[in-house]
């Protein structure tokens, strides 16, 4: 009988009641003295990236300028749930022009210290179940009311997301890889 192929630690939760982590290892930045994954300070857990995100108050977007496919950047605020990350944005603003015609994106936190910076593909909300509870967390947060805006709301589920502390930087730097759909994005599609 052919011995039983398990997905890596990584990607396991380690008891029953804990969630699955995305894939973790070091980000590619030759020259930066980045060391080894069992090095320094160790990888960052899946754990930091949304405490920094809920504390988060205001975000930056970025997004790609839908005539000339320039870089655009703007302040915006949004909520972390799910380990996706929901914002409103007017769908005539440069921000909401700019996805439609392109939805890659960029989305980091305010704080240059502990820095995370998702990147991923913005997709209009369209599940009514999720956009209560995104409104909800968002009324908590910023109190605000996103349900009478008549905006639209978008998800980004991140592709890979990056994690670097300041005054640590070289020994905990941390790349976060995902996958996919909601269904598969903490497993492994090998």
């Amino acid at each position: 009988m052919p011995k039983r192929r398990t997905a890596p630690a990584s990607v396991v939760p380690k008891a029953a009641n804990q969630k699955p982590q995305p894939r973790a290892e070091r980000p590619f930045a030759p020259g930066y003295g980045i060391v080894g994954p069992k090095e320094g300070k160790g990888l960052l857990p899946w754990t930091w990236v949304a405490t920094r995100m809920n504390r988060c108050h205001t975000f930056w977007l970025a997004t790609i300028h839908a005539r000339d496919a320039r870089p655009h950047v703007m302040p915006l605020w949004g909520v972390w749930l799910d380990n996706a990350f929901f914002f409103s944005t007017g769908h005539k603003s440069r921000k909401g022009q700019n996805l439609a015609a392109n939805a890659a994106c960029s989305v980091a936190n305010d704080d240059g210290k502990e820095a995370v910076i998702l990147e991923g593909q913005a997709k209009q909300l369209d599940d009514p179940s999720t956009f209560e509870r995104v409104a909800v967390a968002y009324m908590k947060k910023y109190k605000c009311d996103l349900r009478g805006m008549g905006e639209p709301i978008f998800e980004v589920r991140p592709s890979k997301v990056f994690g670097f502390i300041e005054k640590s930087f070289p020994k905990s730097a941390t790349k976060w890889t995902l996958w996919g759909t909601r269904a598969s994005h903490f497993s492994n599609p090998r």
